[in-house]
């Protein structure tokens, strides 16, 4: 079986926000809480959590809104990070939105984190913007580079 075929995907449950504000308290220095999590949930949002065989290896979030997607927070637990499993995540998560009628899918990044960027780009996405001050920093606040993809 190949690496993508070992991994499955499925709605993020209520039962797994817990586990889901852990790993982003483990992950960011201004992560989401349990209750941003719900919020989504809540809203309608399409949450995955991704597992490898049973056990939880990372999640995302995504928003759609007409025939645009925008990536709210795509995450793999730290222990699995730089093993190609964000682009599976994100490739399930593209897959999702082309399933909704998305023809283009957004993103935010902080401009600091080079892994993201190169994810991204390898996925696709182009930069079209920049928000100045649109993240919290340690010392004050961060841009966000604004991406797009068409699907």
């Amino acid at each position: 079986m190949s690496e993508a075929m070992a991994f499955r995907f499925a709605p993020m449950q209520e039962r797994e926000l817990g586990w889901v504000a852990e790993q982003d308290r483990q992950l960011y220095p201004f992560p989401w809480s349990a209750g941003n999590f719900e919020d989504s949930l809540r809203a309608g949002h399409s949450a995955w959590t991704m597992f490898d065989g049973c056990e939880p290896v990372g999640y995302g979030v995504l928003m759609m809104v007409l025939d645009e997607a925008h990536l709210l927070n795509i995450s793999v637990v730290a222990s699995r990070q730089r093993g190609g499993l964000g682009r599976h995540l994100l490739d399930h998560l593209t897959g999702v939105a082309r399933q909704a009628g998305a023809t283009q899918f957004f993103l935010e990044v902080r401009p600091s984190n080079t892994a993201a960027l190169a994810l991204y780009a390898r996925a696709g996405f182009a930069l079209i913007g920049r928000r100045k001050g649109y993240y919290p920093a340690v010392e004050g606040r961060e841009d966000a580079l604004v991406m797009r993809a068409e699907l």
